[in-house]
């Protein structure tokens, strides 16, 4: 018999969402149940490396393409990429029956140590402490990381708090942010086999 409660494993948490401003025009889809496959284009390489570690480690499927007033520099495009990104994974996640809302990883990258905590709580937070060594990562102004994520936790309507340990190397500080990320958003969006008929929260909804 089947629990008309317990979520369909065939059907798809997939979302397709578009923004268009005077500054962005960008159209993001992600599949959550994917295989970490990525098609992304912003424009700007670093920010794509990024990207591409957020599909790789949560494995999420990602589809994101942007075009920004790059003449300019780079903060209206990744702002609007987490707003967008946060939107679709809002939209893709559903009413969160069954998931394990919370996530948290550990990743080194050589001298580096980054800490990512998520909760799907319904409530947009953000708490992020990355003293990057560095104002620039190739063409990526490292104070954008902290927009994305800002955008990203107030559209997905997250709480993360996000601590870089220990870090030397402003490449390597921002990777294990991005890995953690991907991994922290990977454990919370999984399926809890014990708790498939529920909402994860006494309140019976997120």
């Amino acid at each position: 018999m089947t629990n008309a409660l317990l979520p369909d494993p065939v059907a798809p948490r997939t979302a397709v969402v578009s923004r268009s401003t005077a500054e962005t025009k960008i159209t993001v889809g992600v599949n959550l149940d994917g295989t970490g496959v990525a098609r992304l284009h912003t424009g700007i390489g670093f920010f794509d490396h990024m990207l591409d570690q957020i599909a790789r480690h949560g494995l999420i499927d990602l589809d994101i393409q942007a075009e920004g007033d790059l003449h300019i520099d780079g903060h209206h495009t990744v702002e609007d990429v987490g707003i967008t990104l946060g939107q679709a994974v809002h939209q893709a996640v559903g009413d969160k029956r069954g998931i394990r809302r919370y996530g948290h990883a550990y990743v080194p990258l050589d001298e580096a140590l980054s800490r990512v905590v998520v909760d799907f709580s319904g409530r947009p937070g953000l708490v992020m402490n990355v003293p990057f060594k560095s104002s620039m990562i190739g063409t990526f102004d490292s104070q954008l990381a902290h927009e994305f994520f800002q955008g990203f936790a107030n559209h997905a309507f997250v709480t993360l708090h996000i601590d870089n340990l220990r870090g030397e190397n402003a490449h390597h500080q921002a990777e294990t942010v991005f890995k953690a990320f991907a991994r922290a958003l990977r454990v919370a969006l999984e399926f809890d086999p014990r708790a498939l008929a529920t909402i994860p929260s006494t309140k019976g909804s997120l």
